[in-house]
């Protein structure tokens, strides 16, 4: 008989949590939210485990520079209800983008991370800023370049690669 093994279940005694920064600038929206999910649940890690919170801080910059695909600037809508009746209110894209560009991001990583209590708190470890500075300079973020994490080039990696197919 083959001799059992163990599954891991981290212990929040052993996790380790790194900074890590963002910048959103040309990004798209959606893609740069799943990335952030799951960085912020630890799914990137090998000591994954789903009830234990082993995620990572995430800072995102340069909120105000994301970018959507399609006509979603103007189609896209953002609902948000008073609780009293008639108080439904709604904005585009482009008016969350004026008013509050940090809630644009929030609210797309958290329509990906699960409905449970250790998701609202994992969602606490996520810091966004609008322009390119933060206040979290101390911890020193890594910075993170999310073309690379999704295996896919980045845009300036296809440009570089359509360039030299052009002097080849």
């Amino acid at each position: 008989m083959a001799p059992s093994t163990k599954t891991y279940v981290a212990k929040p005694t052993d996790r380790e949590r790194n900074w890590l920064l963002v910048d959103a600038n040309g990004l798209t929206l959606g893609r740069v939210a799943t990335q952030i999910a799951d960085m912020l649940r630890g799914k990137r890690k090998p000591e994954y485990t789903p009830h234990i919170d082993t995620g990572d801080f995430v800072v995102v910059i340069n909120a105000e520079k994301i970018h959507v695909t399609g006509n979603k600037r103007a189609d896209k809508r953002y609902y948000r209800h008073s609780g009293y009746p008639g108080g439904l209110r709604s904005r585009t894209f482009e008016e969350m983008l004026a008013r509050r560009p940090e809630e644009i991001i929030r609210l797309a990583v958290k329509g990906m991370m699960p409905r449970n209590r250790l998701a609202r708190k994992q969602l606490t470890k996520l810091k966004i800023y609008a322009g390119p500075e933060h206040p979290h300079v101390a911890q020193k973020p890594q910075p993170l370049d999310i073309g690379s994490v999704s295996g896919r080039p980045s845009t300036s990696d296809r440009a570089a690669a359509g360039s030299a197919k052009e002097t080849a």
